[in-house]
């Protein structure tokens, strides 16, 4: 499909069946740029292309909004539990490995220089800044296929993307 001249792509993942397909697509279906050492006459190093397995994971302060109840009959209302923030963190740390294990798996065997990058924040303004701070040559995502409803409320991060990033994307659908 595409030349050899791409030297990123990112992929974004968020462990869904959609996004693991469009990372199955894209070492598959895309060619990056070869490396290439520097000649005698002054030639310049060619990088070789890379792709970047992208996981955004959602802030423990979007979690945390589900404190435990305030403790009953007079104590105190706005408490913190570290301990309950602690569990969160560490819950979502977790299932982030798990995403990133399954993804380099995915790609294991596939010939590609496989980089992978964690960010935390709200998926579709830190999907786009990364693919702006890794001057992505194609961004590549998953699309699951949420009704009209869910999609008013919640929007929808590839379309979101496909409006404000800096490169071409591709969506491969979720059938």
């Amino acid at each position: 499909m595409a030349t050899g001249n791409l030297g990123c792509v990112v992929v974004a993942v968020d462990g869904s069946e959609a996004s693991m397909k469009a990372l199955q697509w894209a070492p598959d279906n895309l060619h990056l740029r070869p490396g290439s050492a520097a000649s005698e006459e002054g030639g310049e190093v060619v990088e070789p292309g890379v792709l970047v397995v992208l996981h955004v994971q959602s802030p423990p302060s979007i979690a945390a909004s589900l404190n435990p109840a305030p403790i009953p009959f007079g104590g105190p209302s706005d408490v913190d539990v570290p301990a309950f923030y602690a569990a969160i963190e560490a819950h979502q740390r977790r299932i982030t490995q798990a995403i990133m294990d399954h993804a380099l798996k995915i790609c294991e065997g596939k010939g590609v220089n496989v980089k992978t990058e964690v960010i935390v924040g709200d998926p579709k303004e830190k999907i786009c800044e990364a693919a702006a701070n890794l001057k992505a040559d194609l961004l590549v995502m998953g699309c699951r296929a949420i009704g009209p409803i869910k999609r008013m409320f919640l929007g929808s991060v590839s379309n979101y993307c496909i409006n404000h990033v800096c490169c071409p994307v591709v969506v491969i659908k979720d059938a």
